[in-house]
């Protein structure tokens, strides 16, 4: 991968850290209570970079990249897809902040990372103050949801989880195209317009890569499998997030699938709280003022602008 890209993050210090299932990259700055920011499919930590400044004057921010994404390493895929259930990937972060010496941390996450996020909240509370989801309701629940409707609107979720090679090969064929095709068609109005070009430039370098491109697959058919499985067993065993939870959604977002993305998070968290706003699905890109405001206010007060 190319080491000329832009720095989108001055004064923040790139670190990796090894931990048992992953070698993790990641940026950490500012200063306060930590804040561990986790970005989702098809990205790397970049997504962060239009907030981040102003989250970091209130937050010491860890921003890494998913295992598989960006500049950590890719984990082996197996039948199983376990080095890329989101309950490995917690345990990853988790011992990533403990190593950096935050024993205790407030966490948001988008999309995939709104998945570890979730995850962590459930198998790891002790380390947890507060929780932000953003755009994205609980695992099983798209899967168990599956119908036409969701079918069309979450295409990807039945693509990229298909078997090894099949998914990755239709790719790596034209890496650029699918992943701006993918990260146009989840905005608001169809286009590349919030990225910046330096932040394209990041995710073109990294998404390129063929084995970066079997991982995220691979995160996607542990979705389909063992992370589903999981989140069946917390439901069934009466398991719930036990903590202040924070949903965002975009008002054109993914999460508007279903008429109440609130209520199907009060499912697993009776302490969730919510806000629409004006968005596609990236909100830290397309609403970048309303998203740190609202993350902001959360994590250090509880509350958020309505």
């Amino acid at each position: 991968m190319r080491t000329d890209l832009p720095d989108l993050f001055p004064g923040f210090e790139s670190i990796t850290v090894e931990t048992a299932t992953a070698r993790l990259f990641c940026r950490v700055g500012g200063s306060g209570p930590p804040l561990l920011l986790l970005h989702g499919y098809p990205q790397s930590h970049v997504i962060w970079h239009t907030i981040a400044p102003r989250l970091a004057e209130h937050f010491t921010l860890i921003l890494p990249d998913l295992p598989g994404y960006g500049r950590s390493s890719v984990p082996p895929l197996s039948d199983d897809h376990a080095a890329y259930s989101k309950r490995a990937m917690a345990g990853a972060f988790t011992e990533l902040m403990n190593v950096l010496g935050h024993r205790r941390f407030f966490l948001a996450g988008h999309d995939r990372g709104g998945r570890v996020a979730y995850r962590l909240a459930l198998d790891h509370p002790e380390a947890i103050e507060r929780l932000a989801v953003l755009d994205i309701l609980p695992t099983s629940d798209y899967w168990d949801r599956m119908d036409r409707t969701f079918g069309l609107k979450i295409y990807h979720w039945m693509f990229l989880a298909q078997p090894a090679p099949f998914p990755e090969k239709l790719i790596a064929a034209s890496p650029v195209r699918f992943l701006e095709h993918t990260l146009a068609s989840w905005t608001g109005d169809k286009t590349l317009s919030c990225f910046s070009a330096e932040a394209l430039a990041h995710n073109r370098d990294w998404f390129c890569d063929p084995d970066r491109i079997s991982a995220t697959c691979e995160d996607y058919r542990a979705g389909a499998t063992i992370d589903y499985d999981h989140d069946r067993a917390d439901l069934e065993a009466g398991n719930r997030i036990d903590l202040p939870l924070l949903a965002l959604w975009g008002d054109k977002g993914i999460a508007t699938s279903v008429d109440d993305p609130l209520a199907a998070w009060r499912i697993w968290c009776p302490k969730a709280i919510g806000k629409i706003l004006p968005c596609g699905h990236f909100l830290p890109e397309e609403a970048p003022e309303s998203t740190s405001e609202a993350l902001q206010r959360f994590f250090t007060a509880g509350s958020f602008l309505t």
